[in-house]
Formats: structure tokens, sequence, C-alpha cells
């Protein structure tokens, strides 16, 4: 029987088949364009089992409306020739059915039984990451690398993961330990450069993370854009806590939109850059408006609440009708949902919404009642630290704001831990001990 790159058992698979197949694995695990290349393969073979089934993976990653059509589609041609799958491919097909159902839970669990069986499936072990991402979940981002790491101990992409995981679980030395262990067994590995750019952030490393984003950047070559964008806005971050404004302009123009700005990952990551910009104190002029031209169609989008909320606050800043319309569907998916997100939905991401929409409009006020709420929870609605991190940026800028300089002192000093240096920080810091002072 044919196998993959990784050595799990493939079933009825001609050799062009095979190679969109391992085109698949080797991009999810990569980051790489190739991936997409399981659509044509599934085309051309419509009794493959695991082609089909990928396919259908690929959609559901897209993380938009519609998407779900699109995967069904290959779900159910998968599905009628079932029969001639093996067992890891029928495992792989019924996650696939359990994902479209929205039933996150169920698609982990047989996610567990399959890197509990066949542990060199690390396609399997990555989805099963990016549920538990998407859920806030860093102990199981961690648990399922951690039970396969010994089968793939010669692979780079499982020392990736594992950086990740132990960055989100804030082990910040093992962290790095993993992603150099990566990075040395094979040097373009984005997944673990990202890992440790989280590390480097974390620590205040910023001349260090400007250095080895510079160096890393070589390599980003066929990239998804994703992970381009992705990590060009680590690197970015980097520069405004360097206070280098010129540089941060350039990677925001040149390299964080503009590559695929119809995907909802460009947006948001478009989206949270310009916040961030626009709270270190630059003027982004028109930028808004080119973002939410793209983002027009996230009107009723609530796929996951950590992409709604940075839809809903780059078309507010843009001031479009749009957000109007997504603030209800927030309302209103918060007041039907019965699934397993229901308290997500009612309990972090609608009071989130109301205070990021208050704050793109300049209400501080409602902005920072409605963000004081949501943010000791934000955790729950996915995302990185890194990422997460704007919605404490906008409740720290609204207190500004307000000049409630006792409670943003506070927050600055907090944030001094992480990044004692940062130029915008140690400015407002300024700013508020004058105020005080003065006072």
């Amino acid at each position: 029987m044919a196998q993959d790159a990784l050595g799990n058992e493939v079933s009825r698979a001609s050799d062009a088949t095979l190679k969109g197949i391992d085109d698949f694995v080797g991009g999810f695990l990569g980051y790489e364009k190739r991936a997409s290349n399981i659509i044509a393969a599934a085309d051309a073979e419509p009794d493959s089992v695991l082609a089909n089934a990928y396919a259908g993976v690929l959609w559901m990653m897209l993380e938009a409306e519609g998407a779900t059509q699109v995967a069904s589609a290959y779900l159910n041609r998968a599905k009628s020739a079932e029969a001639g799958a093996n067992e890891r491919e029928r495992m792989i097909l019924a996650q696939l059915e359990r994902w479209i159902a929205d039933d996150v839970p169920g698609a982990q669990a047989i996610g567990d039984e399959i890197a509990a069986r066949y542990p060199r499936d690390l396609a399997s072990v990555k989805l099963h990451q990016y549920f538990s991402f998407n859920r806030g979940d860093a102990k199981n981002m961690l648990r399922i690398a951690r039970a396969v790491e010994r089968e793939n101990a010669d692979n780079p992409h499982i020392h990736g993961m594992l950086a990740f995981g132990y960055e989100q679980m804030h082990e910040l030395e093992a962290a790095e330990r993993e992603a150099r262990r990566a990075l040395k067994l094979k040097t373009k590995e984005p997944w673990a450069q990202h890992a440790l750019a989280h590390v480097m952030l974390g620590q205040g490393r910023v001349a260090e993370g400007v250095a080895f984003l510079g160096e890393a950047q070589r390599t980003w070559v066929d990239l998804n854009s994703f992970m381009y964008t992705h990590n060009w806005w680590h690197k970015a971050l980097f520069h405004i806590s360097a206070g280098d404004n010129a540089a941060v302009f350039d990677a925001y123009d040149n390299h964080v939109w503009g590559i695929e700005p119809d995907l909802p990952q460009d947006q948001i990551g478009a989206v949270s850059l310009l916040a961030r910009m626009e709270v270190a104190g630059m003027d982004v002029g028109h930028r808004w408006e080119d973002v939410a031209e793209h983002m027009k169609g996230r009107a009723h989008d609530t796929t996951l609440p950590f992409l709604t909320l940075q839809y809903l606050y780059g078309l507010a800043r843009a001031e479009r009708a749009e957000a109007d319309h997504l603030m209800q569907a927030v309302e209103d998916r918060a007041a039907t949902t019965k699934g397993w997100d229901r308290l997500v939905w009612q309990e972090v991401a609608l009071p989130a919404a109301r205070g990021v929409l208050a704050h793109a409009r300049g209400e501080y006020a409602a902005a920072a009642k409605w963000l004081s709420v949501a943010n000791p929870r934000m955790t729950e609605i996915g995302g990185s630290h890194a990422q997460r991190d704007l919605f404490g940026q906008l409740l720290l800028d609204a207190h500004l704001k307000l000049g409630n300089w006792a409670v943003a002192r506070r927050m600055l000093e907090m944030r001094r831990i992480w990044d004692p240096d940062g130029v915008p920080l140690n400015r407002a810091l300024a700013l508020v001990d004058k105020k005080l002072n003065a006072a």
C-alpha cells in the first residue's frame, strides 16, 4: 500500500494524487502554498477518500462564511468512496464531518484517537493544535504535541509545535529550546521562527527579535500568505517597541497588507497592526479604508469570535455601516447559540464587541467599561498572547484618553515587565507621571 511522506498508509491514490496528499501534509506543516495542490488532486481523483477529506479540511481552514458548504461537497464525495478507505482515513473523514457540524470537541476527540494510534500523522496533530488554539486551550496544544514527541523526534515540525505550545503555557525556556531544536533540523521552519519571536517579545528582547527575524525572513519563500504576513507582523511589533516608525510602515505597506487581502488572517493582521500603530501615536492615514473595503463582506461573519472582533474594529474605524450589521450579528449569535461555544459568545465576545466598537468610535468610557468586563477572559476567544494583547492595549488607550491616570499607570507598569524599554510605553508613562505630579 502507498504511503505518504511521513510513512502513513494511503489507500486508493494514483501517483499524482499521492503527490497532492504529500503537498498538503508538507504544506500544512510548513505553511507553504503547495498545500492548496490538494484541491486539484481531489478533483482529479474523486474516489480518493484521503485527498477529498484533506480538500475539505483546507476549505474549513479558510475560516470564512461559505467555506462549510464547499467543504461539505468534498466530504460527501469522500463518504461515497469510504468503503475503500483504511481505518486512519475513515477517522480523518469522521473528524471532518464533526467539524463541519460545528462539533469541535467531537472533532478533537477523534484527533486524540488518531494521535494515539497513528503518531506519525503529524497533520492530524497540527489540526488538533489548531482547534485548541481557537479555543484558547494552550494546555491541550502542548499535550497533543508531547503525546507524539518520541515518535517524531527527527521531525522539525513537531519541535515547532512543541515550541509554540510551551510558549502559550508561559514556559519560555522550554519554548526556546524546542524552537532552536527545530531550526537546527531545518532552517526554514517558520512556525518555530514564529514561536521564538513570541519568546523574545515576551522577554523584551526587542533588538534581538529584530535581528533574528531579519535573518529568518530570507527563508520566507513560498509560504502561504498567513505565515508570511504574520511573521512580518511580529517583526513590526518589535519595531513599534523600538520606536522605529519607518520600519513599521514599511512592514505594513509591503509585507503585512496586500498579499492576499481577501483572506481572513491577512485582514485581521492588518487591523491589529493598524490599531497598534495608532495607539503608539502613528498617523495611519487612509489605510483603514482600504482594509475595510476588503472586509465589507464580513458584515455577518461570526465564524470565530477572535476574527469577528477584529473585523468589527476595522469596519468601525473606517466608519463603514457594515460595523453596525456585524455588531447586530454578534448580538444575535450570543442570544441564539446553543453549542459548545455558547458561553464564549455570551460572556466574552459580546462585551468585547461592545468595547472595541466603542473604542473605534471614540466612545472611550463605554470602551473602558466593556473591555474591562471582557479582558480577564479573553483567552477563551482563541488567538495567542501577542494577538490578544490588542484588546489590552485598547483598554489602556481608553483609560489614557479618559484621563484615568492612576489606572493607566498601573497598567503601564504591568506592561513594563515584558517591554521595559518600549518607546511608546515609556512615552505614555512619562505623560502619566507628569499628569499625576501636577494633580
